[in-house]
């Protein structure tokens, strides 16, 4: 089979596309990892304790450990599940490590395994199907309008071609007027239209559901801007059912945590939502558009 090679310039424009739509999946991989971890404020843990880094763990492995180490004092770490399971499936042993090479051994009875969800697992996964998507979208704009700019597909010969190329390059670069050279040829040079529907304002529609959608799952009021001004009360509640469904999930998890924490360790450590109470769920000012 013989090997196709594109002109150095297609290639990098390949290239350049490429890096486009990484550039934006991980700009709503960043922006959506932010929400996710900022979600929650805890309060009566000691210095020792990240809460930053303890959201980071839950986010990305789904649990994390809470125990007390002789020299650091209490600690937020990594573990791994190692050994039996008791009854309701939580892990008797488990290992506490962080990437420096830290490493102790730990058991039920002196140390607390937060969990993310009721369910027990990451967030992160869901984060990067959502970002995937909306990247998607967001490329797919950009092409549909860059159709509505350059509609056609020039035809000329060899000898056309570079004045063509020339004339081309100053309507894609927005020149307001372009001068035809002396060698132009109008009947060796022939255009067809593509005529590529505008679809542009549809794709940003289902960009915001999307968004809407990973807003939801994460527990973030949101109302979608198309239908803000004509939504009552009640269906801006019943929009937010979703949201508090899944905040549930998230919050019951860490303070049951906390209860357990505070019974070991002798403290008074609480974790409350960060974006506001439920009542903010049915205020449209509290939601995080795009």
């Amino acid at each position: 089979m013989k090997n196709i090679s594109l002109p150095r310039s297609e290639r990098k424009r390949f290239y350049d596309s490429i890096v486009d739509t990484n550039t934006t999946y991980n700009y709503y991989v960043e922006r959506l990892t932010d929400i996710a971890v900022s979600r929650f404020k805890w309060t009566g843990f000691p210095d020792s304790i990240d809460t930053r880094f303890l959201e980071l763990t839950l986010f990305e492995k789904g649990q994390a450990v809470v125990f007390e180490d002789d020299v650091m004092g209490l600690l937020s770490l990594n573990t791994a599940i190692s050994g039996s399971w008791n009854v309701y499936n939580v892990p008797i042993k488990r290992r506490a490590y962080a990437t420096n090479g830290y490493n102790k051994n730990l058991t039920i009875e002196n140390s607390v395994i937060v969990f993310n969800n009721y369910i027990r697992t990451p967030s992160v996964q869901h984060i990067l199907n959502f970002s995937k998507k909306l990247a998607n979208i967001d490329v797919t704009i950009q092409i549909n309008i860059n159709t509505q700019k350059t509609p056609i597909a020039l035809k000329a010969n060899k000898k056309q071609q570079l004045s063509v190329l020339n004339a081309y390059k100053n309507y894609d670069g927005n020149v307001p007027v372009i001068f035809k050279e002396d060698e132009f040829k109008d009947d060796s040079i022939s255009s067809m239209s593509l005529g590529a529907p505008f679809v542009s304002p549809d794709l940003y529609e289902l960009k915001t559901k999307i968004w809407n959608e990973a807003l939801t799952f994460l527990g973030v009021p949101n109302i979608s801007e198309t239908k803000k001004e004509r939504m009552i009360t009640d269906e801006v509640q019943r929009q937010m059912g979703g949201v508090l469904a899944s905040r549930t999930s998230f919050i019951s998890m860490r303070k049951q945590a906390c209860e357990k924490i505070n019974k070991m360790f002798g403290l008074n450590v609480d974790v409350e939502y960060n974006y506001g109470g439920d009542d903010d769920c049915q205020n449209t000012q509290q939601s995080y558009d795009l």
